[in-house]
């Protein structure tokens, strides 16, 4: 894996998407400027984190799996026997 070459095309996909860009965001008083919230990305030698928000519905689906006493259905195929 080329470490520096996810970094460099991360640090250019952020700028596509609008690093430091703000945003006009509506409120019940009239509006503000905000910055999209990052998603931080960990790299180790051997794997990648990705920050998933509770407000995501996968991050929703997995944990509620899990409350209701199950493995995560998104796991089902790197784990079939569970």
């Amino acid at each position: 894996i080329d470490f520096d070459l996810i970094l460099k095309n991360v640090k250019a996909l952020n700028t596509l998407a609008g690093e430091g860009a703000s945003h006009v965001e509506h409120t019940a008083g009239g509006a503000r400027l905000r910055q999209p919230a990052p998603l931080p990305l960990m790299l180790y030698q051997n794997g990648v984190v990705m920050f998933r928000p509770y407000e995501d519905p996968s991050t929703q689906q997995c944990l509620q799996d899990i409350m209701d006493g199950y493995f995560p259905l998104e796991l089902q195929r790197h784990f079939p026997c569970g």
